[in-house]
C-alpha cells in the first residue's frame, strides 16, 4: 500500500466521501485547502445522495480533471483538451465499473453495501490513478494546477 492510498484511508476514517477525497488529494498535491470546494463535493457522494445516481467517484473525478482544466474566473477559457479527458474518463470507468458491476449507478456498484469500503476504496484508488495518467497524458504538472 503506498503513501496515497494510505491517505485515502484516513481521510475516508475521517468522514470524507469517495468525490471529496478525490478533491482533497488533488489540493494537497497542489499545496492548496478549500475547505468550501470539499464541502460542496460531498453533494456528488451517494449517487448525489439518493443512491440511483451516478457513482460519486466518477462524478468527482470529472470534477478533478475540471479542477485543472476548466474555467475559474472570468478572464479564464476552458482548456480544449478538458472534453476529450472527461470522455476518456467516462468510457474508461464504464468500461471498468459499468462492465464489472452492471451499471455505473453508486446504488449498483455497492449493491447490498456488504463490501462497500473495499470496493468504494480500489474504485477511489483507481480512479485517481487514471484522473493522474489523463493529466499528465494532457500535459498538466499535477504539482502546480491551472
Amino acid at each position: 500500500m503506498d503513501q496515497t492510498q494510505l491517505r485515502m484511508m484516513e481521510l475516508s476514517y475521517q468522514g470524507y466521501y469517495c468525490s471529496q477525497i478525490l478533491l482533497i488529494l488533488g489540493l494537497e498535491a497542489q499545496g492548496k485547502e478549500n475547505p468550501d470546494l470539499i464541502r460542496a463535493m460531498g453533494g456528488l457522494a451517494n449517487g448525489c445522495g439518493f443512491a440511483s445516481g451516478p457513482c460519486g467517484t466518477l462524478t468527482g473525478a470529472a470534477c478533478l480533471l475540471s479542477l485543472y482544466a476548466g474555467k475559474g474566473v472570468d478572464d479564464e477559457y476552458q482548456d480544449e483538451g478538458l472534453q476529450y479527458m472527461l470522455r476518456d474518463l467516462g468510457e474508461w470507468f464504464s468500461q471498468t465499473y459499468g462492465e464489472r458491476y452492471g451499471d455505473t449507478t453508486c446504488e449498483t456498484i455497492v449493491g447490498d453495501r456488504s463490501e462497500m469500503r473495499q470496493r468504494c476504496g480500489a474504485i477511489v484508488a483507481e480512479t485517481y490513478t487514471k484522473v493522474l495518467e489523463l493529466l499528465i497524458a494532457g500535459g498538466y504538472d499535477v504539482a502546480v494546477g491551472k
